[in-house]
């Protein structure tokens, strides 16, 4: 987990915290280790009691961590009309992101896959996944 990832969500997490008026010291888990807990639980999908046993937190504290950092980073996403002018400013078509989208669902029904949405979120975590099905890796 690189260093600089994990930093930047407690650096999100530490103004959450500071918003709402979390007093310092009355968490399981700083914010750095907040973060990593919610990194790992993104890339691995682990079971939250099992990596809250790991942090040293019950499963319930895991839950309120992994749901707190989502909603905090979720605040951080672009709206859709800022996502697409981005987009467009980086010369993509709405297009070309339809077609990266298609072939997406092709490769997961080429791969036997009969529920696209789930399958989509699913691999949507894990960034080899998209190599697998093309049979690169």
């Amino acid at each position: 987990m690189p260093r600089e990832l994990v930093q930047h969500v407690a650096r999100l997490l530490r103004a959450e915290r500071r918003a709402v008026g979390t007093r310092p010291g009355t968490r399981a888990l700083t914010c750095f280790y907040q973060a990593l807990l919610v990194l790992v639980w993104f890339r691995k999908g682990e079971d939250k009691t099992t990596l809250g046993a790991g942090f040293g937190v019950s499963r319930a504290t895991a839950y309120r961590y992994v749901a707190e950092a989502v909603r905090v980073l979720a605040a951080q996403t672009p709206t859709l009309h800022d996502a697409l002018a981005r987009v467009a400013v980086d010369g993509w078509s709405h297009v070309d992101l339809a077609t990266l989208r298609n072939t997406a669902i092709s490769l997961l029904r080429l791969a036997g896959v009969t529920s696209i949405a789930p399958a989509l979120r699913k691999n949507s975590r894990n960034p080899h996944r998209s190599l697998q099905l093309l049979g690169i890796t």
